[in-house]
């Protein structure tokens, strides 16, 4: 088989002349559009930081109770808050929250009008499933490189990585409710004479709402599970600690931070769940 290899594909060679064509030529609009950014994320941060950290919390509370109408997930926001809080990691969650919190507008923006286009186009869907295999299966630190190139180290970097490797599970879950809509229900509508577009708000959105809101906890979850990545190239957040804790072997501090982490996870996940 030593012939297979006598002549490479050039992959690597040809996203090295790309990216080093898009440093060299868009320089300035990369350095402008990241430092937007972000101000952007460490505005939000300092909104989240600017109260005091019980009042964010009742926010929280409230936002879970508004979802949910039970008192449980609410009990379940204030442990885990008061958790975070106990172990002294109020500054760090605020700022993964930021962070977290704009990688989930941004996705849920691409995926659920991406994913109602895929429910409604099923050559489109096959045509992308590909292309989103191929985006949550690819590494994730590799998507940091080429955004570590056209912008530096710090929060857009991180932003970016995440966005990419997250979106699909939005634009999946988006064609999956929206796929899955009963024909009864689109039959009745049209017979009724319901335009298209009055299918697509009053019927087959409302049908894909629990699965759209899977799709914004489960865009939580894998942001989150992007946080230890994220620090690598020096975005703020809970991954510092745990970077720390593993360049000084501190199983302590690991632990700690790790934990952090979970109990985030679990408070927004319970706050987020919405069933049929």
């Amino acid at each position: 088989m030593d012939w297979l290899t006598q002549w490479q594909i050039p992959v690597g060679a040809t996203a090295k002349i790309v990216f080093d064509w898009l440093k060299a030529n868009f320089r300035e609009g990369f350095n402008t559009f990241g430092d937007v950014t972000e101000d952007a994320i460490e505005g939000l941060t300092a909104v989240l930081q600017w109260p005091p950290a019980w009042v964010v919390v009742v926010l929280f509370m409230g936002l879970a109770w508004a979802i949910q109408r039970r008192w449980q997930p609410c009990v379940v926001v204030a442990l885990g808050f008061a958790f975070i809080i106990n172990q002294g990691y109020w500054e760090e969650t605020t700022e993964t929250l930021g962070l977290v919190a704009y990688v989930c507008i941004i996705c849920m923006a691409i995926g659920v009008p991406v994913g109602v286009a895929a429910a409604h186009r099923p050559r489109l869907y096959a045509a992308m499933q590909p292309v989103l295999d191929l985006m949550q299966t690819l590494p994730a630190p590799v998507y940091l490189i080429p955004f570590v190139i056209l912008f530096g180290i710090g929060l857009v970097p991180a932003l970016f990585a995440s966005i990419i490797f997250v979106v699909p599970t939005s634009i999946r879950l988006t064609h999956l409710g929206v796929s899955t809509t009963p024909t009864a229900l689109l039959e009745a509508a049209t017979a009724f004479g319901a335009t298209p577009r009055q299918v697509l708000w009053k019927v087959e959105l409302p049908y894909a709402f629990p699965q759209i809101m899977a799709g914004l906890n489960q865009t939580i979850m894998l942001s989150l599970s992007m946080v230890v990545i994220s620090a690598w190239v020096g975005a703020d957040g809970l991954g510092v600690p745990v970077v720390e804790a593993l360049n000084r072997v501190r199983p302590d501090q690991g632990f700690e931070a790790g934990s952090v982490i979970v109990a985030l996870a679990i408070l927004l996940d319970r706050m987020l769940r919405v069933t049929r």
